[in-house]
């Protein structure tokens, strides 16, 4: 049997995404949010939210008769460590083919690779 991932699942980084936004979130508001884009069970959402605590990714406090999330991590060191992940698992640890994949089939606008290469420090 596999180990449990600590790598978000599309619907972990959904609920995540709305968390972080709001800041602090109730089942109800979260499941209220995901309604707004397709259907899903408030029992789904439940579980979900109960799965990314135990994951480390969201903090509870009872407030009055609900559960309180807010998030237990920032968004930024999250998804940083997603695109490690990312990186590790596809490119074998190397960042530079990821960023070729981007500029050759992304068609990255002139914009967006003077920014790559400000952020490499003006490395051609």
């Amino acid at each position: 049997m596999r180990p449990p991932s600590k790598t978000l699942t599309d619907q972990e980084l959904e609920i995540m995404k709305i968390v972080w936004e709001r800041q602090n979130s109730t089942v109800r508001d979260v499941y209220e949010a995901l309604r707004e884009r397709r259907k899903v069970a408030y029992t789904t959402v439940m579980t979900m939210m109960k799965i990314l605590e135990q994951k480390g990714y969201l903090n509870r406090k009872q407030v009055e008769r609900a559960y309180v999330y807010r998030p237990a991590q920032p968004k930024s060191r999250v998804i940083r460590a997603m695109v490690r992940d990312f990186v590790n698992r596809v490119f074998n640890g190397s960042a530079e083919p990821l960023l070729v994949h981007l500029i050759e089939d992304r068609n990255l606008t002139p914009d967006e690779i003077e920014e790559i290469r400000r952020l490499m420090g003006g490395r051609p």
